[in-house]
């Protein structure tokens, strides 16, 4: 499996962005799929995550009632709708595709990551 993410961009506080990450493979719909952020300086942040189904989402509490993770297998796309964004949402935002069928937030726990989409919020 192959991923593509991209939709990042440069936003004021109180915007909203959709990131996509865009998959390659006959595979895709038997993943997982996550998000994960990286700012400048820190680790690697578990983000989001749907399950192969679409049927469980799963949010870190910091972005929870202002993000949304969906899918489309049809299209081997997944999305995060990034709405009421704060200065603190800026970071590098990474999509991954994990075998695991329970909530997975540990990058070990993923086998397959794409490259990054930087996203900046300004105040």
């Amino acid at each position: 499996v192959q991923l593509q993410a991209c939709g990042g961009g440069l936003v004021q506080a109180g915007g909203s962005l959709r990131l996509s990450c865009a998959a390659s493979g006959r595979t895709f719909s038997s993943y997982g799929v996550g998000w994960f952020r990286q700012a400048p300086g820190k680790e690697r942040e578990f983000v989001a995550l749907i399950s192969w189904n679409g049927g469980s989402t799963y949010y870190a509490d910091s972005v929870k009632g202002r993000f949304t993770i969906s899918r489309d297998n049809a299209k081997n796309t997944v999305y995060l709708q990034m709405n009421s964004l704060k200065p603190e949402d800026t970071a590098v935002y990474y999509c991954a595709a994990t075998s695991y069928t329970g909530w997975a937030q540990k990058l070990y726990e993923y086998d397959y990551w794409g490259q990054g989409t930087q996203v900046t919020v300004s105040s």
